[in-house]
């Protein structure tokens, strides 16, 4: 999910907006339109108190890998360990679908606790490669982000907490490029490369970057995916409906897709992502959904995407 979204942390709700947010992310009436369930969410996510961590976790028992998947997410851009018990449950699960898990190590890695590493060394010989790469990457976040290096990591200026820091000693796309397609370095380092050509953001980082769609490892091609979402530039368009339309590609590479199409919201990602609204896959037919919600908003006046405590009773923190 890549869409800007307004901080609503100076709000103090009184209990039944909470209760309003948990009955639409929860969906208790079972007749809550998927994207309205993820407004509610960022709106959760923008509150970033322990009430909305609970309820956050609440929804690791719906039937919807995308909804768990992006609440994992979520609760690692929270940044708060309070989140790791039930973050720390969801990558254990080794009944819950991969895409879940790899997001709650992600997550793990992005809250940064010393105290995970325990259980992303464990899962680092997991039967499934992305839940593998993905804890790889989250040990090698925390120990960077605790070792002598931390004190030079800078914040994202897409507001994101990221996989890895971005190389801040290599500035030209060429050789970015190279460390981002050299599949014999870590995959820390190839990441770090990934967050620099995004943070330059031209068309020739875009291009560059477009190239790793075409790696061997699901979890790099899915974030390349998500990246283009976070520049929104018009030149990664292309690369991304190829992707959508490759019905071989792997159902988590082709929703962050989605998503980031959704985000871009040219005129030229609409046709796309109503094709794919009714795929045979259900993460992308929902991805769709989501992003042709987020398509409407990039081009509408609205204010911000968590939009969740509109109509809602709200006490203001004075």
């Amino acid at each position: 999910m890549t869409s800007q979204i307004t901080s609503q942390e100076s709000l103090k709700l009184d209990p039944a907006a909470y209760d309003n947010l948990e009955t639409t992310l929860t969906n208790k009436n079972g007749q809550i339109p998927l994207h309205k369930r993820f407004r509610a969410m960022f709106t959760l996510k923008n509150l970033a108190d322990k009430e909305s961590i609970d309820i956050l976790a609440k929804a690791f028992d719906d039937d919807s890998i995308l909804l768990k998947h992006e609440v994992a997410y979520v609760l690692g851009q929270i940044k708060n360990p309070y989140a790791n018990p039930v973050l720390r449950s969801i990558l254990a699960n080794q009944s819950e679908d991969p895409m879940v898990r790899h997001e709650a190590a992600e997550a793990l890695g992005a809250i940064g606790d010393l105290s995970s590493l325990d259980i992303l060394e464990e899962y680092l010989h997991d039967e499934n490669v992305v839940v593998r790469e993905t804890c790889e990457l989250a040990i090698a976040k925390i120990k960077y982000e605790n070792g002598k290096n931390g004190q030079e990591i800078s914040k994202s200026i897409y507001t994101s907490i990221d996989p890895a820091p971005p190389n801040g000693k290599v500035q030209s796309v060429t050789k970015l490029r190279d460390i981002l397609l050299d599949t014999n370095l870590p995959l820390f380092e190839r990441y770090r490369a990934m967050f620099a050509l995004r943070n330059l953001g031209t068309t020739e980082a875009v291009l560059a970057l477009a190239q790793g769609l075409d790696d061997p490892s699901d979890l790099f091609r899915h974030e390349i995916a998500y990246v283009f979402g976070q520049i929104q530039s018009p030149a990664s368009v292309p690369a991304l409906i190829k992707t959508l339309e490759n019905m071989n590609e792997l159902y988590m590479v082709r929703h962050e897709a989605a998503e980031a199409l959704g985000s871009i919201a040219t005129s030229d990602c609409l046709p796309v992502l109503r094709k794919f609204k009714n795929d045979q896959e259900r993460v992308v037919k929902e991805s769709c959904e989501v992003a042709l919600d987020m398509f409407e908003y990039e081009n509408s006046q609205e204010f911000q995407y968590a939009d969740g405590l509109i109509n809602q009773s709200i006490a203001v923190d004075k």
